[in-house]
């Protein structure tokens, strides 16, 4: 018997005590799950066995230091809403940024480790209308200069996986910049004018040139979205078990799209067992011929999380 479904793709203080309601979950170096034994930092999210609204997430470093607080949609902790603030293990302020259904939106602010201020500005809804755009007020550098004011000067980008240099013009990049990404491992110079991008050219580590015209790229299936949540809704069994016990509700799956288009290393978000689960992740993963997600024309990893209207 099979069933069609509706689809909306979705696109880390010390601790004393901990409420049997909460979870805890432990990260690696890079941010995937971990051993409690391997771990490097761990989240913890309050009342996690409970259904509300907003669910409190925060997340420490091994030391028991806290290194971020704020507050999530869902209990996975990835739906971030509101106010975030991150910290130093030495317990100074990081960053403070804001969150309007997941996306950043409003005024942000960065600071270094010994407490001198790094940048202020905010998070503009794009044109486009599925992100942000960055607009800078204020940029002082590690020597304490005080290089961009008023959004006008010299800015130096470094987030930690990438960074660039550039001048900024009213709060937004123009002219010339260069870069490099760690992950990639990609030397690039692009031009902006006004904050708009307007062309690029990347030198990977092997000395290849690609030249590209869009920033990033979001996988997706050669055939169109639709034709994807058509294949979940037309192959989705629900199991015998789940008729006779009469179980339906919304179950997440979250997966990666990799740099070959294929779906790979699917995981539960969201449960409703009785073998759905299961048979979610066997459809999801048996789908075939995406385009990959690009950043400055390089192919990358993109996560993805669908949630599944399952009727009872």
């Amino acid at each position: 018997m099979k069933k069609n479904f509706l689809f909306f793709l979705l696109f880390p203080m010390w601790i004393f005590s901990q409420s049997t309601l909460d979870k805890i979950v432990y990260f690696d170096s890079i941010g995937k799950d971990a051993s409690k034994e391997n771990h490097i930092s761990y989240r913890i999210i309050k009342d996690y066995y409970t259904e509300k609204d907003l669910y409190q997430v925060k997340d420490y470093y091994k030391s028991g230091a806290l290194k971020m607080e704020g507050n999530s949609k869902t209990k996975d902790g990835y739906s971030k809403e509101g106010e975030y603030i991150y910290y130093f293990e030495n317990g100074q302020k990081k960053r403070t940024e804001n969150y309007l259904k997941s996306r950043l939106n409003g005024s942000f602010s960065e600071w270094y480790e010994n407490g001198n201020p790094r940048i202020r500005g905010e998070y503009l809804e794009s044109e486009k209308g599925f992100g942000s755009d960055m607009k800078i007020f204020d940029f002082w550098n590690s020597k304490n200069e005080h290089t961009v004011e008023k959004g006008n000067g010299y800015f130096e980008e470094d987030w930690g996986t990438s960074s660039a240099k550039g001048n900024l013009n009213k709060g937004f990049k123009d002219g010339e910049w260069k870069g490099i990404n760690e992950i990639t491992k990609c030397q690039y110079t692009e031009f902006y004018k006004n904050g708009k991008f307007i062309s690029g050219k990347s030198i990977n580590s092997n000395g290849k040139e690609l030249e590209y015209d869009a920033l990033e790229l979001k996988p997706l299936p050669q055939k169109g979205i639709n034709d994807f949540y058509k294949y979940i809704g037309d192959h989705f069994v629900k199991t015998k078990e789940a008729i006779a016990n009469k179980i339906g509700g919304r179950l997440v799956i979250q997966f990666i799209i990799d740099k070959e288009g294929k779906i790979i290393e699917p995981k539960v978000l969201r449960s409703l067992g009785y073998g759905l689960d299961e048979e979610a992740i066997k459809v999801i993963t048996s789908y075939e011929n995406w385009i990959p997600g690009k950043q400055r024309g390089v192919p990358v990893r993109v996560l993805y999380a669908i949630p599944l209207t399952v009727p009872n």
